[in-house]
C-alpha cells in the first residue's frame, strides 16, 4: 500500500516539529526514516499512523485520504521501542489479542497465531510470559502481534533501540528476511545509519523537521545532497577543507604533487581494518585532525609508526564536499 505525505506541518505549542514535509513511500517497500534525535522522525511516523493530527498537509494511504481517519480505520500495525507487552498474558495470547477483540473465530485465531509464531521463530515459547523472554524475543513477539491483524502498513518506532549491539544486528537481518516474506509496506524510525543502510530499500533523511534527502541507500551514500547528509550516512573526515570518506584517502611516505603533510598521532587496529589518526597541515588551512581507514596489509606495507610524517591525498575519483 503506497503512502503519500504532502506538505505536512506539525507543531507542539510554539515549537515546529515538522515543516512542509513531503514523502512518497512505495507499496511493499521497507523505508527508513533516519536522522538525529529531535529531527521529526517519530512525529512523522505517528502522523502516518493517525496517532498525531497534522496542523497542515495530507496523508494518503493506498489512494485514500487518511489525514483525519482514526488509527483503527487506517489498518496500520505499530511497534514501539519498548514492546508494550501484556505482562499477564502468554506469548500466544499477546499475539492473539488483536484478533480476539475483533471477535474472530477461535480456530482462525489459533491458525493465524501458530503461523506467525513459526514465522518469528517463537513457536516453542508460546506458553511463556514476556518476562521469561529475552529482549530480542520480546521484540519479535511485538512484531508478530502487529502482523496478526494483517495490516496494510507496518510502522516501527526505533524497534531495536533498547537492545544491545549484537542483538540489534541479528534482528535487523531477521527483519529484512521477514519483510521479504510478508511484503507489507513497512516504515521504521532509526538514528542508526548502519541499520538504515543495511535493512531498507529507501531512506528518508530528516533533520530540523525537514526532509534533507530521500532515495536508495546507494544514492544517498554516493550522491549526498549536502555535507550534513554525507556526514550522516557513512564515515567522513575532513582533509584540506573538504569532507572525504576516510577510505578514499591515500597515505604516502614521501611528498607528491597535491598531497598534504600530516603527522601520525595514533594507530588503532580493528581486525581487518586499521584506523590511522593524524594531524594534517596545509597551506590554506589551520592544522586539522584527519583519520584514514586502511587495510591491515596497507598499514603493514607503509610501516606506520606514531610520530611519522606522511603525506595525504584524496583519490581522484573520491566524493568530496566543501564544508
Amino acid at each position: 500500500m503506497a503512502i503519500e505525505v504532502r506538505d505536512v506541518s506539525k507543531s507542539f505549542g510554539s515549537t515546529p516539529v515538522l515543516k512542509d514535509v513531503s514523502v512518497d513511500i512505495t507499496s511493499g517497500s521497507l523505508t527508513a526514516l533516519l536522522g538525529p534525535s529531535g529531527g521529526g522522525k517519530s512525529t512523522l511516523l505517528r502522523v502516518i499512523a493517525g496517532l498525531e493530527t497534522p496542523d497542515a498537509g495530507t496523508v494518503t494511504i493506498s489512494g485514500v485520504d487518511a489525514t483525519r481517519l482514526s488509527p483503527q480505520r487506517r489498518n496500520v500495525g505499530f511497534v514501539f521501542q519498548h514492546y508494550a507487552a501484556f505482562k499477564h498474558m502468554s506469548v500466544f495470547r499477546n499475539v492473539a489479542f488483536g484478533l480476539e477483540i475483533r471477535k474472530r473465530p477461535k480456530a482462525e485465531i489459533r491458525k493465524r497465531v501458530d503461523e506467525l509464531l513459526q514465522l518469528v521463530h517463537l513457536e516453542q515459547f508460546r506458553d511463556r510470559y514476556p518476562a521469561q523472554l529475552s529482549g530480542g524475543q520480546r521484540q519479535r513477539m511485538a512484531l508478530a502481534r502487529a502482523l496478526a491483524v494483517e495490516p496494510e502498513v507496518l510502522l516501527l518506532d526505533e524497534p531495536f533501540g533498547a537492545l544491545d549491539a549484537q542483538v540489534r544486528k541479528e534482528l535487523r537481518t531477521w527483519l529484512r528476511r521477514l519483510h521479504d516474506e510478508v511484503h507489507v509496506t513497512t516504515v521504521f524510525v532509526t538514528h542508526d545509519q548502519e541499520e538504515a543502510m543495511d535493512v531498507s530499500d529507501s531512506i528518508v533523511v530528516l533533520a530540523d523537521g525537514q526532509v534533507q534527502q530521500a532515495g536508495t541507500p546507494q544514492q544517498l551514500y554516493d550522491e549526498p545532497a549536502s555535507p550534513f547528509v554525507m556526514s550522516f550516512l557513512g564515515p567522513v573526515t575532513r582533509l584540506d577543507g573538504r569532507l572525504v570518506r576516510p577510505h578514499d584517502i591515500d597515505i604516502a611516505t614521501s611528498p607528491e604533487p597535491g598531497t598534504v603533510e600530516a603527522t601520525v598521532n595514533r594507530i588503532v587496529h580493528l581486525g581487518f581494518e586499521v584506523r590511522v589518526e593524524l594531524q594534517a597541515r596545509s597551506a590554506a588551512e589551520d592544522p586539522e585532525d584527519v583519520w584514514v581507514q586502511v587495510t591491515r596489509g596497507t598499514a603493514e606495507g607503509l610501516r606506520l609508526r606514531t610520530g611519522d610524517t606522511v603525506h595525504l591525498r584524496a583519490i581522484p575519483s573520491a566524493l568530496s564536499l566543501t564544508v
